[in-house]
């Protein structure tokens, strides 16, 4: 679907209201036995040891969570989109004691938003927001929306930002392809694609560095291209510290077929180029011409495009990229200690769960693909289609969990004496 630009939204809400709750749809709805961390148990796989609570959902006021992170120890803030139409979005409060439906526990801090997606911890320690078409950042003791970023693309069938910072204050920004395969109004697809022309281009991770005492952004530019929608992105380390590696989670062109293309796990250097439109993957990580480029473009060749990392399931929908640093020394390991995890929204049997990769010393994923959380696949009376959007870990090492057409938060916590089994 084409969606017009927008402006710059100020910020509207600046008084953290309490959201009402609401009647949560049958289709939605967990069923629950026994406690987890407290919470209501679902019946969800999760790593031996560990279990999965319910922490809120519809009737807690959340319509369409795509990300969350924990400001202080209980309180998690939430970018909800609202829906696909602009301005629809809120930023939330989420505080987790209490149980789902009780009155209070989420307050609105900003609403008006256009479809706001990234959230992420600067290194000024206050959480940045990316809108569609701006990015911006507020303390966590008080809220105070600060601009960064205004007049980014909006339009388009991929214009949600995703944000990750690196070091020395790089932030890597996702500007998404306009297209799903760079067709036109006549269902003409060009060589070369407007969309990757000119001196900022679309389907590319841009770059910008927080400079000066105030942190101030310079003017992002690309940093790689041929990117069609990178909703995944993370950074990690070699164990020496010296070298910092940019992952990107790729969602493929849209194609009917049920294996192909393949989704990709792409290590990105600055100036590379990775292949949309014109070349896709297939389920080895080779790459192959895309439809419509047939006789086209050059795909074999590497000096054309940087090939994927890995290769994923097709129709996997990679939504979060998340790196998660090797337990402290005496601090007690996690099953997602050391590892990149993956949360793979798509519907189809691969999709709808999070996945791990035991991260090296060289800071690559290495090994066998773990799965975190799992058997999401619907059952009427026990759950519904897992969609799992975005997930963070927090000062304990649990992992939190959002799910957005299911308006959930999840938690997966250590198993007690006292959680029942499910």
């Amino acid at each position: 679907m084409t969606r017009r630009r927008c402006l710059p939204l100020a910020l509207a809400g600046l008084i953290a209201l309490p959201v009402a709750g609401r009647a949560e749809p049958e289709a939605s709805r967990y069923a629950t036995q026994g406690r987890c961390a407290g919470y209501p148990r679902i019946a969800l796989t999760a790593p031996k040891g560990w279990c999965v609570g319910l922490v809120a959902d519809a009737r807690d006021g959340l319509q369409m969570p795509r990300r969350l992170v924990e400001v202080s120890p209980g309180r998690f803030w939430i970018t909800d989109m609202g829906n696909w139409e602009p301005r629809r979005g809120r930023l939330l409060e989420l505080r987790v004691d209490g149980q789902p439906g009780d009155a209070d526990r989420v307050t609105v801090l900003a609403r008006g938003l256009d479809r706001p997606h990234g959230l992420a911890r600067g290194p000024d320690g206050k959480v940045y927001v990316g809108e569609a078409g701006t990015v911006w950042r507020t303390p966590t003791a008080v809220f105070a929306r600060e601009d960064l970023l205004k007049d980014l693309p909006a339009d388009g069938a991929h214009p949600l930002k995703e944000l990750a910072f690196g070091r020395k204050g790089r932030l890597y920004i996702n500007m998404g392809s306009a297209s799903d395969a760079c067709r036109d109004e006549h269902q003409q697809q060009p060589l070369p694609c407007p969309e990757t022309a000119g001196p900022l281009p679309r389907a590319a991770v841009y770059e910008t560095t927080l400079v000066g005492p105030d942190l101030k952004p310079q003017t992002p530019k690309p940093f790689a291209t041929g990117l069609r929608n990178s909703l995944g992105l993370a950074l990690t380390q070699d164990a020496a510290g010296r070298t910092e590696r940019i992952w990107q989670a790729e969602n493929s062109v849209d194609y009917s077929d049920a294996k192909a293309p393949a989704e990709e796990l792409n290590e990105l250097e600055r100036g590379a180029h990775h292949g949309w439109p014109y070349c896709v993957s297939d389920a080895q990580g080779r790459s192959v011409v895309a439809r419509g480029y047939e006789q086209r473009a050059q795909c074999a060749r590497r000096q054309a495009h940087r090939p994927p990392f890995q290769a994923w399931p097709a129709h996997v929908a990679p939504l979060q990229l998340l790196a998660v640093p090797p337990a402290a020394a005496g601090q007690p390991e996690h099953p997602w200690s050391g590892r990149l995890l993956a949360v793979w929204h798509g519907y189809r049997a691969q999709g709808h769960r999070i996945v791990a990769w035991r991260l090296g010393p060289d800071g690559r994923p290495t090994g066998a693909r773990e799965n975190i959380v799992s058997g999401w696949r619907v059952m009427p009376g026990i759950r519904p289609q897992g969609n799992p959007a975005g997930a963070t870990v927090d000062h304990r090492g649990w992992l939190w969990i959002v799910e957005d057409r299911n308006r959930t938060v999840l938690v997966v916590a250590p198993e007690t004496r006292s959680s029942g089994g499910s």
